[in-house]
């Protein structure tokens, strides 16, 4: 296995304990993380989208920093 692609242990913990989301102004908020799990993009125009190239329906390739970390 070649050091750039594994996602450590500590990766996978930090991104479960993250909130799927947060209220701001009344309005709730999806993380990186709850779209990352959703397994697609929307196509909505999402402030926190993970999908690389962003907003653009059906799309499921995140981002590097969303699949591995380099070491």
């Amino acid at each position: 296995m070649r050091n750039d692609d594994w996602i450590s242990k500590l990766d996978v913990e930090e991104r479960l304990n993250k909130p799927l989301y947060y209220f701001e102004s009344g309005k709730l908020v999806f993380t990186e993380n709850y779209h990352a799990q959703r397994g697609q993009c929307c196509g909505s125009g999402c402030r926190h989208c993970p999908y690389n190239p962003k907003h653009e329906k059906g799309n499921t390739t995140l981002q590097d920093i969303y699949t591995k970390r380099k070491v």
